[in-house]
């Protein structure tokens, strides 16, 4: 009867423990949750007000009136907060910790037996979950919000849907095509890539010219070329033919997702139309850096926001503990501003130098995090 009491005393203590150890998980989460949300939100309200602020000089060009200019940034609200959580998590992290360290609640729950190691994991928790949802965000909901801002924008200039860029070039094995403008344009329900002024060259495998095409319009629609007003000028070996017709269909596997990205900003397009635009680029040797910067930034966004608010923890532990908010505000900035600086030198680096851009998103998480442990043990010892 004895052993069976103990082993009953022993069970609820247990159960205690977890009930314990899972209502300051819950406490430190939303302690933390609410501090980020509310810097989040400051930050990303200060950055709408002021990006609408930058719109009212383009009102009254074109049709573009004031309710465009609301609705177009708006419609970057989604972008904008995605670009702005790391910030706002490491900031928030370090005023929610640092309002439990002034109080000597953190002191109190290792008191506890709670581990610095498992206060980390309690802040990380909710931390990696509103990640997530912003992983989420950045692949659907912001470049949708960001290509409608554009089509708003556009209204600037009544030729254009979207947008317009010049210089367009683009190649398919022996096929070489310029295009003078393009866009993307949509109506009635529907969508599509339409090149202006566009030129195609053909070479056969020895590099000897074949045909050069002069075409009006080059029209991507439902997976198929069509070119208007044709021009070609075919070069045989001892003659030069010329033919001109109204309309005809190009049988092409030219990516239109690839052409798009020329016409459309990288960072608008999801992570599987980047990789497609990479491989195709890779294919026929043309230069995919800037696409690659953008996809793989996107893979090392929630291991960047988790590195950089756990980077922080250990100031919670000591230096948090005495001053005000604007201590930990400082610490939070300086803290977003140095990862920031390390990620843009290595990116650029990576671009300049044409290393690996995995190696430069991994660096920065791993100097902070080191820096990070060291602090970690030193506070410790």
């Amino acid at each position: 009867m004895a052993v069976r009491a103990r082993w009953a005393r022993r069970q609820a203590l247990v159960v205690a423990m977890i009930g314990a150890l899972k209502l300051h998980d819950s406490y430190i989460a939303r302690t933390v949750v609410l501090t980020v949300l509310a810097t989040w939100g400051v930050l990303l309200g200060l950055d709408v007000v002021m990006a609408f602020a930058g719109e009212f000089g383009e009102i009254g060009k074109g049709s573009y009136t004031i309710n465009h200019a609301i609705a177009a940034t708006a419609l970057t609200i989604p972008w904008r907060g995605y670009n702005l959580f790391p910030t706002a998590a490491v900031i928030g992290s370090l005023l929610g910790l640092g309002q439990l360290a002034a109080t000597s609640e953190l002191t109190a729950l290792r008191a506890l037996g709670l581990s610095r190691r498992r206060l980390s994991v309690s802040v990380a928790i909710p931390l990696a979950l509103m990640t997530l949802l912003m992983v989420a965000n950045g692949e659907a909901l912001a470049p949708w919000g960001e290509e409608r801002s554009q089509a708003l924008r556009s209204t600037r200039n009544q030729d254009l849907v979207v947008a317009q860029y010049s210089g367009l070039w683009a190649r398919e094995g022996g096929m070489f095509l310029n295009a003078r403008a393009g866009e993307q344009k949509a109506g009635n329900g529907d969508q599509w890539l339409e090149l202006q002024g566009v030129r195609l060259f053909q070479f056969d495998a020895d590099g000897r010219l074949q045909s050069i095409a002069n075409v009006r319009v080059a029209e991507h629609r439902k997976g198929k070329w069509l070119l208007r007003d044709v021009e070609r000028t075919t070069f045989a070996a001892k003659s030069v033919q010329r033919t001109r017709v109204a309309e005809e269909r190009w049988d092409s596997q030219l990516d239109e997702t690839a052409l798009a990205a020329s016409v459309t900003k990288p960072r608008n397009m999801g992570s599987g139309e980047l990789r497609r635009s990479i491989d195709y680029r890779q294919r026929n040797g043309l230069q995919s850096s800037d696409f690659e910067e953008i996809y793989w930034g996107r893979w090392f966004y929630p291991i960047n926001v988790l590195a950089l608010c756990l980077a922080a923890i250990p100031f919670a532990f000591g230096t948090l503990r005495s001053g005000g908010y604007g201590k930990r505000l400082f610490l939070g900035i300086v803290f977003a501003l140095g990862f920031w600086v390390l990620q843009q030198v290595f990116t650029r680096l990576a671009g300049i130098y044409h290393f690996d851009f995995r190696i430069a998103y991994a660096m920065p998480p791993a100097i902070m995090l080191g820096v990070s442990l060291w602090l970690f043990k030193r506070r410790s010892g």
